[in-house]
């Protein structure tokens, strides 16, 4: 919905990032919350309570996400939605918290190849995958259910991406390709489909060697790095639950080397501060834009920002976007007062 040869993506290790990005699994199944008596939640609502929890998360609050995402799955547990979006802030505290978060690339150099939150994610994304497929099997709100299974798909490629795992990321982003374009072509409102679709043909159609014997082993499909970007600003500008995260995505595309088009991210990133200013992710990599446009003092000032803001966080995510504020100014030569 993530080298000396050239690899996928090409950084300093092999990683592999959402959509081409987007095989085993671990198949530990959620246990779904007690149905709630009465009239079955209607649709829309719980699609609201998403909104407010991606809101959250993107506002760096992943546990009170999570427990938007609980609602949903106590309201609903046969629905996919909660477990889907609830496996997402998993990812992101496993990206978070193990991540390069002020490296160009889109998914850079993990500290370690696994986390506390590892086997927590799995559960909860193969369980969407499950509970969206029995969904669809039934001719239930299709289109829908397709865009959830393959966004849980693409969520398995964002997780075996930082696990330096190429085959499985691919194979679970052709899946997710797959999926997202039915789902757009039943219902072409489902703009968050161009989240994955849109990472996707970008990868592919920028890491060619990789790609080339992707193709051979699991007939990978092509991509298009120019429709991949524009898909990304639909869904960055027009997507309903994932906008927040297309937006970061493409962002982080355009601060590629291979891109070099660091104003444009920038811009993105600035909008990402004023909308979400709780998370001081935004701030940390908007400085490491600002120094890459020789704007060393504002860069290293909005470093400090995020050292002084991230302080007085106690959650294990605050603390480790700590640490890499402090690793930044350390680069710089410019240690924190």
């Amino acid at each position: 919905m993530m080298t000396t040869a050239r690899r996928w993506p090409p950084q300093r290790c092999r990683k592999l990032p959402l959509a081409a990005l987007a095989a085993a699994m671990l198949w530990a199944a959620v246990p779904a919350a007690p149905a709630q008596t009465g009239a079955p939640p209607s649709e829309a609502a719980m699609l609201e309570i998403a909104r407010q929890g991606m809101s959250q998360l993107m506002n760096g609050d992943p546990d009170g996400a999570i427990q938007r995402f609980q609602q949903i799955q106590r309201e609903d547990p046969e629905s996919p939605l909660g477990y889907l979006f609830q496996a997402d802030a998993y990812w992101w505290k496993i990206y978070l918290t193990t991540g390069n978060l002020v490296d160009p690339d889109v998914f850079d150099v993990v500290s370690t190849n696994t986390s506390p939150y590892d086997r927590t994610f799995e559960s909860f994304v193969q369980t969407a995958i499950q509970k969206a497929a029995t969904r669809v099997s039934a001719q239930r709100d299709v289109a829908r259910n397709m865009l959830n299974e393959g966004m849980s798909y693409g969520l398995l490629a964002r997780f075996y991406g930082l696990r330096d795992n190429d085959l499985p990321t691919a194979r679970a982003g052709k899946k997710m390709r797959s999926l997202l374009m039915e789902a757009v072509k039943l219902d072409p409102s489902l703009t968050d489909a161009y989240l994955g679709i849109g990472i996707y043909n970008y990868f592919v159609d920028t890491l060619p060697t990789i790609v080339k014997l992707l193709k051979f082993f699991i007939g990978l499909p092509g991509g298009s790095r120019e429709l991949g970007l524009q898909q990304l600003e639909t869904a960055a500008t027009k997507g309903d639950l994932t906008r927040g995260e297309a937006k970061f995505y493409l962002a982080k595309d355009y601060s590629r080397r291979s891109e070099q088009q660091y104003a444009k991210s920038l811009a993105l990133f600035r909008e990402m501060v004023a909308e979400y200013p709780e998370n001081p992710l935004w701030k940390l990599v908007a400085g490491s834009l600002q120094i890459r446009l020789g704007h060393q003092t504002e860069g290293v000032a909005l470093y400090r920002e995020v050292l002084d803001k991230s302080a007085s966080l106690n959650t294990e995510v605050g603390k480790a976007i700590h640490a890499q504020a402090e690793k930044a100014l350390a680069r710089m030569n410019q240690p924190h007062p």
